[in-house]
Parts: structure tokens; sequence; C-alpha cells
């Protein structure tokens, strides 16, 4: 199976936006963006990322959070216009979930945003197991041949400058059950999530931008065997090993697909997988070309 990943899209609209809606957390990321992200964050590498993975033919494409800067209805709508146009994949085809920035307020959760926006694409095969995550209902599950896309939402609203997230006691219940689920525990598990599942941080990085309950997450992944990890967040190609009872999980983080960058492992683009029946993964990291418009090939993401 052929399995492209891309995230941290990073779209941004401010077109119309009355200033009240700056009257909150929005004004700290309106700053950041004027002083810095604004400049190195290309909608345009964006939708040749996505054009790019609509012509490589894939099975599926796992998209990890961070759709919008703002978590604005206009920004949502260039994200979900991105998947339709350029993209151009059924939803079946399509796992996504939301980053910390899709979350970005307290009104972004409570009035169900994302999976306002994105609902088609959150359609899962074993509904039964989902529960109310704020963004929608997850884990979201797509049985796919001999693969188990499994997709949690790490999201949380913070206040400024924090960046952390958390699937919470319910979530992971329901992590726990799909885990268990024969339909699941049968097939390869590829797993999505927006925050990377490490716990040997430092305290203070894990408060401010890391998993919080990344302990609990890797413990509930011990019965896994083999599959893939696949995470944003970080805005690097980066690589570990997740050693669990039964074997390994291979943990990729993409990154971020609007980025500009001089550093190959940061530098936009996508990473391409290549799943083998054993559970086995070709790695392969496309990275994009300012100055030609085209992608290259480069080594795998860095391995830590």
């Amino acid at each position: 199976m052929k399995i492209a990943h891309f995230s941290d899209l990073h779209l941004l609209s401010l077109e119309g936006v009355p200033a009240r809606r700056f009257l909150n957390k929005r004004f700290t990321g309106w700053v950041n963006l004027r002083l810095k992200r604004g400049s190195i964050h290309r909608s345009e590498y964006v939708r040749a990322v996505a054009r790019e993975i609509g012509r490589l033919d894939v099975d599926h494409v796992v998209v990890t959070g961070d759709l919008t800067n703002l978590a604005l209805e206009s920004e949502f709508e260039l994200a979900r216009d991105l998947f339709e146009r350029d993209l151009g994949l059924d939803p079946s085809r399509v796992t996504v979930v939301p980053g910390n920035h899709d979350l970005y307020t307290r009104g972004s959760l409570t009035s169900r945003r994302f999976e306002q926006f994105f609902g088609a694409w959150l359609q899962s095969d074993l509904p039964e197991l989902a529960i109310d995550a704020g963004a929608g209902r997850f884990p979201v599950v797509k049985l796919r041949d001999q693969v188990a896309f499994v997709s949690v939402s790490s999201a949380v609203p913070r206040v400024p400058l924090v960046a952390a997230g958390e699937l919470g006691p319910a979530q992971m219940q329901a992590l726990r059950r799909v885990l268990s689920h024969p339909e699941v525990a049968s097939r390869t598990l590829v797993l999505a999530l927006h925050h990377p599942v490490v716990h040997s941080w430092s305290r203070l990085k894990v408060h401010v931008e890391g998993l919080r309950d990344a302990a609990e997450v890797a413990s509930e992944l011990q019965s896994v065997s083999r599959g893939l990890v696949l995470h944003g967040h970080l805005h690097r190609r980066i690589q570990r090993h997740l050693k669990t009872a039964g074997g390994k999980l291979t943990q990729i983080g993409a990154t971020s697909a609007s980025l500009h960058h001089e550093d190959v492992d940061r530098m936009a683009g996508f990473n391409l997988y290549k799943l083998g029946a054993t559970g086995d993964a070709r790695v392969e990291a496309w990275v994009y070309s300012a100055d030609t418009r085209t992608f290259h090939l480069e080594s795998v993401p860095k391995l830590v």
C-alpha cells in the first residue's frame, strides 16, 4: 500500500474578519504572523504538495493537523477547497486530524468548527467505538485491505504561547477498545495524531508544546506489534522507533507543507510510505524546490 503523509498547512485568511475576532488568543497569533510566520509559510507550497500527491495515485493520504493558522471559518474554507480541488481524492481515502491551531480558541471548540468543515473526512468504519473529542468523534477508523488507519485528536485549546496536546482519559479508553477490536488487531496499524508520542522531553517542554499524556499513549500501544505512528507539529522530518511488547512501531513526523526553510529536513514537502504485507515500510521524503516548482527525493527522515 502506498501512503502519502503531509502536515501543518497553516493556511491563513484574514479577509473580512472583524477586529473583535482578535480580542482573544488570536491577537498573539496575529503578532507572530506579522513578525515571522507569515513570511515563511506559503500557501502556494501547500497547493503544490496536494497536487503532486493527487498525481501519484496513492492508496491513502494522512494529514496530521494544523490545517489552519487561527481556526477562522475562512481558513477552514481554504483548507476544504484544497482537499477537494487540489488533492481531489474521495474523503474515504483521506485520514485527517486536527492540530492545536485548528482548535486555537475556545470558540472554535464549542462551535465544532473542525467537524463542521471536515465531517465528510471523519466517517469511521467503527463509529460505535468513537467518543466526542471536541473536534469531532474520535478515534476514526478506516479499514483498508490489510491496514487499519486509526486517527485520534490531540488538539486542545490552550492559553497563549502554549501548544501542548493531550488525548485525555475518555479518548484513551476509546483507543484501547479500538486497538483490541479484531478488525484492527489483525491489520497493520497506521496511527495518526498531531503531536508526537514523546515522553522523554523535559517537563517544561512537554507542558508547553508536547503531548502531555504521551506515556499513557505509548503504554496503550504496547499491544501492537507492527505499524506506523504519523504526526506533525514539529515542522521537521523526523523518525523514531517505539518499542512495544510484541515488536516495534516506527514513528515519523512530516514537516510543514507550507514552510520555506533552508534546512532540507524542514523545507516544505511530503512523506511517502510503501507499506508491505509484513508491516515493513519503505520511507521516502519528497522536498519541494521553490526555484523549479518541482519535488525531489531526499534521504529518509532523520532517526533520533
